[in-house]
């Protein structure tokens, strides 16, 4: 959206508005696959709703300068631990927390990355998919529950930009629909073939917007 010239809060406001399309279609595809832990999904996603409307209200007041450096920082580091660490998000290790310290370690995350969606928004999947990892779920339902996440933060960022008048609805539906068309399939191959499709995926999306981030420090 900033390539073909729209202003940075109308971009991320429009972008919202596209990409909750996709989510809310990926979440629905994970959701009947029964690869979302419901009661995580559901704490963690009402937290990252409040967090997120929290984030984009910031977003539209403050410079974003620092958000880019911490992306900077902490992408490769969760890369670097993904690729070394490689029986990570192979099997569900999630009985090593009680329910309750699940809980609420999900509503932290969901809070604190809901917040981050809102504000800044690149690396929001890849931060979240790492923190269910780290939680002890395996790939596909870390990647289930983050969607579940994405999607409650994206509706509470869209009504904070909606209502601040930032969202270019032509572009951000027709982009929308094009999402909705990517996310059915890469939901269902994550779905098909598990985390030998999904880590993958998962370490080459980081890697291209460790990629984009380098790019844009150096050259703009």
């Amino acid at each position: 959206y900033m390539a073909i010239g729209l202003p940075p809060h109308i971009a991320t406001g429009t972008n919202k508005c596209s990409s909750t399309f996709g989510t809310m279609l990926a979440a629905w595809t994970f959701f009947k696959s029964g690869k979302i832990h419901i009661k995580t999904a559901l704490f963690s996603a009402a937290a990252a709703l409040f967090g997120s409307w929290i984030g984009a209200m910031l977003n539209m007041i403050a410079d974003d300068s620092i958000l880019r450096m911490v992306l900077m920082l902490t992408v490769p580091v969760v890369a670097i631990f993904v690729i070394f660490k490689r029986d990570f998000g192979s099997r569900d290790r999630t009985g090593e927390f009680s329910k309750l310290k699940l809980s609420l370690i999900t509503t932290v995350i969901g809070f604190v990355i809901g917040c981050y969606d809102g504000f800044f928004g690149p690396g929001t999947g890849s931060f979240l998919i790492f923190g269910f990892l780290f939680l002890g779920y395996d790939f596909v339902t870390a990647a289930g529950n983050a969607k579940a996440l994405n999607f409650a933060s994206g509706i509470g960022a869209l009504l904070s930009f909606t209502l601040s008048g930032s969202v270019l609805w032509t572009y951000g539906l027709l982009m929308g629909f094009a999402m909705v068309i990517g996310a059915y399939f890469g939901s269902r191959m994550a779905i098909r073939h598990g985390a030998s499709y999904v880590k993958p995926l998962y370490l080459i999306v980081t890697t291209l917007l460790i990629g984009k981030q380098v790019y844009e420090l150096l050259f703009k």
